[in-house]
């Protein structure tokens, strides 16, 4: 038979990209709690940026059975979202005349650290994001946010890769059919006979 042209999906929970945009997303309603009133805009807008960045990623994955355009739409949308949340985050630094932790710093290291951990979630880097410290917990976040949109450019450069060499689903409904008219053919015309002397 031929293969299913609805691929498997709707895995997004196994994705990296997605379980680092969980924690960015606790990490930054967690942040706004604390650091901000609670009627400014900017609270709004983090979150919601936050939220965009992890929904998507859900979203892309459930489509990716039936829209690869769709899938590599929505996951590009979630990296702009995140995009966005770290612009927020690099304001709130320079206002408070705070500055952004370099690649090489300690702190920005250990983060990579534990971001390899395997299983990694919000416990692993609690001490980080609710430091009490707003400058820590602050380039904390910033540098989840980094690690987040590293996975979503990778990922997104994956998606383009397999478009051009597997196409979409209009390709593979073809190609299935085709597959499917075949094997009625050969069942038609029975089993090759054998030649005799």
């Amino acid at each position: 038979m031929p293969d299913r042209f609805l691929p498997p999906h709707g895995g997004y929970k196994k994705l990296l990209s997605y379980q680092r945009a969980l924690v960015v997303y606790e990490a930054t309603v967690r942040f706004c709690e604390r650091w901000f009133d609670r009627r400014d805009r900017t609270v709004d807008q983090m979150v919601q940026a936050a939220r965009s960045g992890k929904q998507n990623i859900v979203e892309a994955s459930m489509a990716s059975g039936t829209s690869k355009e769709m899938e590599i739409k929505l996951t590009n949308v979630a990296r702009a979202s995140l995009e966005e949340l770290l612009e927020d985050y690099r304001d709130f630094l320079r206002l408070r005349g705070i500055e952004e932790w370099p690649k090489n710093h300690p702190y920005a290291r250990r983060l990579s650290e534990l971001a390899r951990t395997p299983g990694a979630d919000y416990e692993t880097f609690r001490r980080a994001v609710e430091h009490p410290d707003p400058a820590i917990a602050a380039n904390a976040i910033i540098g989840l946010i980094k690690i987040t949109t590293y996975l979503l450019d990778r990922q997104i450069g994956q998606l383009e890769k397999a478009f051009l060499e597997e196409g979409g689903l209009r390709e593979r409904m073809t190609r299935a059919r085709l597959e499917a008219r075949e094997e009625q053919r050969r069942k038609r015309r029975g089993p090759p006979q054998r030649r005799t002397k």
